[in-house]
């Protein structure tokens, strides 16, 4: 399952007064160590992904691989593509260098600057997130297709430095991807446990990179900027953002979506009963067998993962009059306690070697989890971090009996994955579920991206910076 949407004009966020990305800026945030907190032991191996703790103590930014991959799951997301309009690589590497060290600010609870300073020029800050603190705010940033090749041009000298992996994602049957919520140059992913401070860091961020409005006289200069920045010609702007959700249960507990089911409940790290060997996670596998990048990937990728979302729209009232037993047929599992139909709690196996006493399957053919299962798929797995989405009513015609049109809930999942190679992950899984899923007269793909998000960020580095070292 998965999903993205609607795009933004960076005219919104273009002011002067927005653009941080001054050398006094990243002056004051070294200074201040703002964000400096020690990696964190648990990005060293799998955490379980899945619940929220509801703690606003700040994620540490630093570490071996991003914080939002395997960082428990936050209750809300802000999902931001770029379009880079920059002309120079050196460009590019500015609003790199300058997003890290403004997210490294934002991820420990600050403000971008004084938002009640000198009141004859933009505050350097919006102030609509002020007094919130960090929420556990993490700000992961990956790399799209279009960064190393776009439209047949080498823009920036690094087509040659594109993985292998980082492939563009095949058309799958019944795509209906509108390209108003579809690609990306760049992504953000911003997660915490108030859509407000999500929000806030992305719209400071995408205003960083946006074209400078004080160069067609707008605002004014920003008081303490120096040039360029008070008058850039701009390196980003978006593309499109999607928001989206989970209910705030219990810690460690796995999230349901719009469908009322549980999801994610074969995440990598999560070992099922009795399923240990050797100490090594049986059943799901390990973070470093399922998403991090190894050797076998450029040395800025290593220790980094492939993101694939796709904005998937649900047909909600279509499903909410499906009968309760047709639903578990459909996904595979008990909606109440997400057991599989074969028996046992949420994290039993599958047995999908069982039948019932007609010799019938209990988990059929067509059904989501067999599809989905990593013994259907030549042991294929991904890390599912996905959110529900709502954005109110659309008009919509069903693509499955009974063919319903009309005003319908825009609703549905953004789905986020993270895998080590999409080829042998996503598109692999997918590829069947596309064709064969019952849950497809339910569901609708609407959009799409893919990223290759690099590895952690040392103190001192900016995101990417290995990929564009000479």
């Amino acid at each position: 399952m998965g999903g993205c949407p609607f795009s933004s004009r960076r005219g919104f966020l273009g002011a002067a007064g927005s653009v941080l990305a001054a050398s006094a800026f990243a002056e004051r945030a070294v200074a201040d160590g703002a964000g400096t907190a020690a990696p964190s032991a648990g990005n060293s191996a799998p955490r379980t992904v899945g619940g929220t703790s509801g703690n606003g103590a700040p994620i540490p930014f630093h570490g071996r691989h991003q914080a939002g991959i395997d960082t428990p799951q936050q209750t809300h997301v802000l999902f931001a593509s770029f379009d880079l309009v920059a002309k120079r690589a050196e460009d590019v590497v500015r609003v790199l260098r300058d997003w890290t060290l403004a997210a490294r600010r934002l991820a420990a609870g600050g403000a971008l600057g004084n938002a009640g300073g000198d009141p004859t020029v933009p505050p350097p800050d919006s102030g609509d997130a002020l007094g919130l603190g960090p929420r556990r705010l993490t700000l992961t940033f990956g790399f799209g297709p279009g960064l190393f090749e776009k439209d047949g041009k080498d823009r920036y000298g690094l087509k040659a430095k594109r993985p292998a992996a980082l492939v563009d994602l095949p058309r799958f049957n019944g795509d209906q991807l509108d390209p108003a919520h579809t690609g990306g140059d760049l992504c953000i992913q911003a997660c915490a446990d108030d859509g407000a401070v999500a929000f806030h860091a992305i719209r400071e961020l995408a205003r960083m990179a946006a074209p400078n409005d004080a160069a067609n006289g707008y605002g004014g200069k920003q008081a303490g900027v120096a040039a360029p920045y008070d008058a850039h010609q701009g390196a980003a702007v978006l593309r499109w953002i999607q928001a989206g959700f989970l209910p705030g249960g219990p810690s460690g507990e796995t999230p349901r979506n719009l469908l009322g089911f549980k999801d994610g409940t074969e995440n990598p790290g999560r070992p099922h009963p009795a399923a240990r060997a050797g100490g090594k996670l049986a059943g799901n596998g390990t973070f470093e067998d399922v998403v991090w990048v190894g050797e076998e990937g450029p040395e800025w990728m290593q220790g980094g993962s492939y993101l694939v979302v796709r904005r998937i729209r649900i047909a909600l009232q279509h499903w909410d009059n499906v009968a309760l037993d047709f639903q578990e047929q459909v996904i595979g599992r008990r909606k109440l306690g997400g057991g599989p139909l074969t028996g046992g709690g949420e994290f039993a196996p599958l047995d999908l070697d069982a039948t019932d006493k007609d010799g019938n399957l209990v988990i059929g053919d067509n059904a989501h989890v067999r599809l989905g299962a990593a013994s259907s798929n030549g042991g294929a797995r991904i890390l599912r971090r996905s959110y529900s989405y709502n954005d109110g009513l659309a008009m919509i015609a069903e693509r499955w009996p009974p063919w319903r049109q009309g005003l319908e809930y825009e609703a549905g999942l953004l789905f986020i994955a993270f895998q080590r190679d999409p080829r042998t992950g996503f598109i692999r899984i997918f590829e069947n579920m596309a064709k064969l899923d019952l849950l497809n007269q339910f569901t609708t793909h609407v959009g799409s991206g893919i990223f290759a998000c690099p590895r952690g960020i040392a103190k001192g580095e900016f995101v990417g910076k290995e990929l564009f070292a000479a």
